[in-house]
């Protein structure tokens, strides 16, 4: 493949609003209008529920992880995978499709994370689940798990290019969630409720 073409391809399969997408055809809504009006999976998941939610979640990281794979499979050079990576999360949060708006490229991340480096993503994940599942809350589990990345990657991966990567996704999650911050540290973020507690 082109180098050229995988860029491109990158981007835009990262920029597919799936969010949008599905709330559209399954529930006839406009999810920007909804909730926190974010495409992303976690206000899927608030106003549409987990039948929709689950499926958005697991595209918006596949859209981090099949550049990634992809680049592999061409043998291209890391620096490359790595841009190409970089692509599909700019994608997800600045959509061609969506006039420059989108998601706030946590699942996306996690798609590309997955790809580089597995075992420090499940690690990630792990707290991530952790916190989410204790606090409700979905923006501090996303923090917590980015702030941790760069840490377990730098003990686990030995590799200064992973732990660079890192270190820019963290960044990138603490840019698309300072609106959650402010939120958070005046004690008015939003809380998850969990499929399985009634409320």
């Amino acid at each position: 493949m082109n180098k050229l073409y995988y860029f491109i391809f990158s981007y835009l399969f990262g920029s597919i609003p799936f969010g949008y997408l599905f709330c559209k055809i399954f529930k006839g809504i406009d999810i920007r209008k909804f909730g926190s009006g974010n495409i992303g999976a976690t206000n899927v998941y608030r106003v549409c529920g987990w039948k929709v939610g689950i499926p958005v979640l697991i595209l918006d990281i596949l859209k981090g992880f099949l550049p990634v794979y992809i680049g592999k499979i061409f043998n291209f050079q890391n620096s490359i995978i790595l841009f190409g990576g970089i692509l599909s999360i700019l994608g997800h949060s600045f959509s061609i499709f969506l006039k420059g708006k989108g998601g706030k490229g946590v699942s996306t991340s996690f798609g590309v994370v997955i790809g580089l480096f597995p075992f420090p993503a499940l690690l990630s994940f792990i707290l991530w689940i952790i916190i989410v599942f204790s606090t409700k809350y979905v923006s501090l589990g996303s923090i917590a798990g980015a702030f941790f990345l760069p840490i377990f990657t730098f003990f686990l991966m030995k590799d200064k290019f992973l732990f660079y990567v890192s270190i820019f996704i963290f960044i990138f999650i603490l840019y698309t969630h300072r609106e959650n911050i402010k939120r958070l540290l005046n004690k008015n973020e939003n809380k998850i409720n969990l499929p399985w507690i009634k409320k």
